[in-house]
């Protein structure tokens, strides 16, 4: 009888290929950090710094001096922006990695794992590094969110002076279309102030207010009790308080964009403008003039795109499209690309995955607003809402809105709407394309029906 081989049963185990041999990972927490790095780096290959400044410098000297080149961690929270900043600052490749991606085996979850099975994954170039701006463009990043949540503070006081308002049964916000406007903040100021004649506060009506005197003169007259004047002024203080910090803001951002500016362009091939109205909540300079000193290309000149729109999605993407190699990477970055989840050769899902993605959210608000024009996107948004669905249409327009947006920037194309009936005419033809061929495959010819009209 044949003697059975020792080696039936063992298993070959395959080493990765080593990509960086002098590669770190980190687990980062909110109160500390743990390092593992190569064993033939250091005696003591795992160590544990504090997120305070002081330990990071050290942590960042520490890697410079055992000779660590390229240093991956997790996204963890807004905890890993100091580590990456410093790290950066000492001339490290460093990585910032989807948690998603690195998940460990389970049962085995400590953070000394965690950083070993980071700079594992890492040494053999497993790792992919999430899109992170360069310094003076995520400083204008910066800058554009926190303008953002000032707008919502300062909105959300808005609805504070709207509900003093109504305790008093002052109908104002019903016959003005905005409270903040020209109207409605020279009458609440006279309210606080302690005018309370219904009479006297109609005539603060600006010229260009649709409502009549008389209309706010009606609406004003209510009951003002102490209580309810002292949070109108409260509310409107704040509200004053915040538009003063978005002016502070908007000079901020200016300075940002004149210091990316190209001197050598010419403001002579700036196209003509197609939005004359400011959008609201608008920085209060020439941004699409800044803008264009700084890219070189009009981005407003995009269907669905003002100029602050292009501000804010500049802030979130940079101006180097580089980063991805073709536009269906940036869009699949953004998730709006189709999900390709195929298993045994059978497509299981073709759904955009979900994601917070602050760009892809600005490309869909855009593609809402460009369905409501009459534009060839426009057309497209409409005609494929009818057929799948308004969800399906926005993230289609957007990812259009997309491509667009990354062949500007990159390639410098210019853009011209060829308009909604080029774009119906070519859908046409692409059915009738498709109904001759059904036809000939069946043995049929189709034939117009206005080439019939002469045969009895």
């Amino acid at each position: 009888m044949a003697r059975r081989s020792k080696a039936k049963g063992t298993r070959r185990h395959t080493k990765l290929h080593i990509i960086h041999t002098q590669a770190a990972g980190i687990d980062v927490g909110s109160t500390f950090h743990v390092v593992a790095v190569p064993p033939e780096l250091s005696v003591e290959p795992v160590q544990t710094f504090q997120s305070f400044t002081g330990d990071l410098y050290r942590l960042a000297n520490w890697l410079v001096e055992i000779g660590v080149t390229t240093v991956a961690m997790e996204s963890t929270g807004i905890s890993w922006i100091p580590v990456f900043d410093i790290l950066e600052a000492h001339g490290l490749e460093v990585l910032l990695v989807n948690a998603r991606h690195v998940k460990t085996v389970p049962g085995r979850k400590t953070d000394v794992n965690d950083a070993q099975w980071l700079q594992q994954l890492h040494t053999s170039g497993l790792l992919r590094g999430s899109f992170h701006p360069a310094q003076d463009w995520s400083a204008l990043r910066v800058y554009l969110r926190h303008r953002e949540c000032l707008v919502e503070y300062a909105a959300a006081h808005i609805q504070h002076m709207q509900k003093a308002l109504m305790h008093m049964n002052l109908q104002l916000h019903h016959v003005l279309s905005d409270m903040t406007g020209m109207t409605g903040m020279k009458i609440m100021r006279a309210i606080v102030a302690g005018q309370h004649a219904p009479v006297v506060l109609a005539t603060y009506r600006d010229a260009r207010c649709k409502a009549s005197e008389e209309t706010i003169r009606e609406a004003l007259t209510g009951h003002y009790r102490r209580e309810h004047v002292c949070a109108l002024r409260q509310a409107l203080e704040l509200y004053d308080s915040y538009q003063a910090r978005i002016e502070a803001c908007d000079q901020e951002i200016k300075s940002t964009l004149e210091a990316l500016q190209h001197d050598e362009l010419s403001m002579d091939t700036l196209p003509a403008a197609r939005h004359k109205k400011r959008q609201s909540h608008e920085p209060q300079f020439e941004v699409r003039e800044t803008l264009f000193r700084v890219l070189g290309v009009d981005l407003s000149q995009i269907d669905g795109f003002s100029a602050y729109t292009a501000l804010k999605l500049v802030g979130e993407c940079g101006m180097d499209m580089s980063r991805w190699p073709t536009e269906k990477h940036f869009t699949s970055w953004l998730t709006l690309a189709p999900g390709n989840k195929i298993s045994g050769g059978k497509v299981l899902n073709t759904k955009t995955r979900r994601s917070a993605n602050r760009a892809a959210a600005i490309f869909r608000l855009s593609a809402m607003n460009v369905g409501q024009t009459n534009t060839a996107l426009g057309a497209f948004y409409r005609r494929l809402a009818s057929r799948s669905g308004k969800a399906k249409a926005v993230t289609a327009t957007a990812r259009k809105l997309a491509v667009l947006f990354y062949n500007t920037l990159r390639y410098g194309m210019a853009y011209e709407d060829p308009g909604a009936a080029y774009y119906e005419d070519r859908y046409r033809q692409r059915v009738l394309q498709g109904l001759h061929r059904r036809a000939k495959q069946f043995g049929y010819k189709l034939i117009e029906v206005g080439a019939l009209e002469g045969v009895s």
